[in-house]
């Protein structure tokens, strides 16, 4: 288990869902403040969250509200003014850009995870490839990124996180800049590889349909700074499509929520 410290004491909150006793991601207490004394900017505020073993959980909110921020605390890119950040297993993390390297080969990119792990030289081919049919890239082994799609290259991108044999996904709106028919693809492959696989997902996205779409839980962030204002369930019966009233209404009232925070936040 890896155990973030903060830099100063915070208060300790209990997680919003506790009804696990092992969380794969516990936040407690978190803040972050940036800029020099006298000049701060709070960008979250004693925010508490968790995450289940094999748990789907996204977070919404408005523009600058600290998804992103929180994100990187978590997945231990950056680090809090205050609280607790625990993890449990390994982490890998996707953003918005596919981030490949441009002179490698789409195979290349996968072995430099498989590398970094240690892996034989010996199997890292055979390895890579595996992980490239996984996610449907089956005869693109040998294609740089830029003869790839920007499906294609996410998709890459996340062979390369299967690579680090990752517990736990953090994916900061990485379908955000394709086109709606690939990100709906993108969608149902995630889901599946998730289903198959078992790992945590905590997943930032402005989409609440795409929210909707892929999580077990939505979490609905205030506007900055960020804490957790609202919690919505999606008790939608998996594989879940377009059209569904079910869908239709939570994706609503999530959006209705988050509304009221933006208004909220105007008036203030």
């Amino acid at each position: 288990m890896t155990v973030m410290p903060a830099a100063r004491p915070a208060s300790v909150a209990a997680p919003l869902n506790a009804d696990f006793p092992t969380p794969a991601v516990a936040v407690r207490g978190v803040n972050k403040v940036y800029g020099p004394a006298g000049n701060q900017v709070l960008a979250l505020r004693d925010i508490s969250l968790a995450v289940a073993p094999g748990e789907f959980v996204c977070l919404v909110g408005a523009s600058g509200c600290g998804k992103s921020t929180l994100l990187n605390i978590v997945a231990g890119l950056d680090r809090p003014a205050g609280g607790e950040v625990q993890i449990v297993g390994r982490r890998a993390m996707l953003f918005q850009e596919a981030g490949l390297f441009p002179w490698l080969t789409a195979a290349a990119n996968v072995e430099l995870a498989l590398r970094l792990a240690g892996r034989p030289a010996a199997e890292r081919r055979t390895e890579a490839e595996r992980l490239l049919r996984t996610v449907r890239l089956d005869g693109f082994a040998d294609k740089r990124p830029h003869e790839l799609s920007g499906g294609m290259r996410q998709r890459v991108a996340l062979a390369r996180a299967f690579a680090q044999s990752a517990d736990i996904l953090f994916m900061d709106e990485p379908f955000g800049s394709l086109d709606a028919m690939t990100r709906d693809l993108l969608h149902d492959e995630l889901e599946a590889l998730w289903a198959d696989r078992g790992f945590s997902v905590l997943f930032v996205t402005h989409d609440v349909r795409e929210a909707v779409r892929l999580g077990d839980r939505v979490l609905v962030l205030t506007s900055r700074p960020g804490s957790v204002a609202a919690e919505f369930a999606v008790d939608i019966p998996r594989p879940r499509r377009v059209g569904d009233p079910r869908e239709t209404g939570l994706v609503a009232a999530i959006t209705d929520r988050l509304r009221r925070e933006v208004r909220g936040h105007a008036e203030d």
